[in-house]
């Protein structure tokens, strides 16, 4: 974007950037801005597409070309239509998320329910042997035999006995 940048500040050209690109830039800016604030009604959002719109052409089509003008002012068209769909679809997934925070918000009881149960068995675990516990929390966390095994370095064909043990244990501990 350092293009882009340097196009948008006004600033003399760089190394590589066309005379004749700067000369397309300076006299088509304000206008592809105003597309864009038409479609957008913002002004540094208009001037984001603007910005777009020229880093595009610049990177794929001569600054010489007779189809400059009009494929700057159709892009600024569409860039900002883009954005104002892009706007929707945020607000959209912004409310249904709101909805499932509000439908999946606990009730304060459950809630305390819930971290004391959380509580009891943290404490049941970390009173249980390493390897038991690392078993439980490996084996809840969603791994199979094959990845416990891995991980714990043990045979695959002991971690069912080695499990059916640990929840033995585990339910002794929570019944304490």
């Amino acid at each position: 974007m350092e293009v882009a940048d340097r196009l948008r500040l006004a600033t003399a050209p760089g190394p590589g950037v066309p005379p004749a690109f700067e000369d397309l830039f300076r006299r088509e800016y304000q206008r592809v801005v105003a597309i864009a604030h038409r479609v957008v009604a913002d002004a540094d959002e208009a001037e984001d597409v603007a910005q777009d719109v020229f880093v595009s052409f610049y990177r794929k089509h001569p600054a010489e070309a007779h189809y400059a003008a009009p494929w700057l002012y159709a892009a600024a068209a569409h860039t900002a239509l883009n954005v104002l769909r892009s706007r929707e679809r945020r607000a959209k997934r912004d409310v249904v998320e709101a909805h499932r925070r509000e439908d999946q918000a606990p009730d304060p009881a459950q809630a305390a329910e819930t971290a004391e149960t959380a509580s009891e068995v943290r404490a049941a675990l970390a009173r249980l042997p390493d390897r038991s516990a690392a078993l439980l929390a490996l084996r809840y966390s969603g791994l199979s035999y094959e990845e416990i095994a891995a991980a714990l370095g043990l045979r695959h064909s002991s971690i069912g006995t080695l499990l059916r043990r640990a929840e033995d244990a585990f339910r002794r501990e929570v019944a304490r």
